[in-house]
């Protein structure tokens, strides 16, 4: 029999306190600073983006394995991929629709 041994799950943990933390840092910029709509929803979107990247690293173990790093390439060039036809499609609308006046 093999021994194993039981740790605590302090990568969790960790987790855990930076998403409830980045939840109500997002709230209280939200609803009590006085900053604009504008730079609200940036601070939130970049809170979020923070959020996003812990809950896949500390939660999904993305790297963990043998394909880690083969995920984590893959993720990127879906995220490339879909900024580039978010702008590129948003490029193209604003263009067009410039040319017409």
């Amino acid at each position: 029999m093999s021994a194993k041994t039981h740790r605590f799950p302090w990568n969790l943990l960790v987790g855990y306190v930076l998403s409830v933390a980045l939840t109500l840092l997002a709230v209280f910029v939200s609803f009590n600073t006085d900053f604009s709509s504008n730079v609200i929803l940036w601070v939130i979107g970049i809170l979020a983006l923070f959020q996003a990247i812990i809950q896949l690293f500390m939660f999904m173990h993305v790297t963990e394995g043998k394909e880690g790093i083969i995920n984590v390439i893959n993720m990127v060039n879906s995220i490339i991929l879909a900024l580039i036809i978010v702008f590129g499609s948003i490029w193209v609308l604003t263009s067009g629709h410039a040319s017409m006046h």
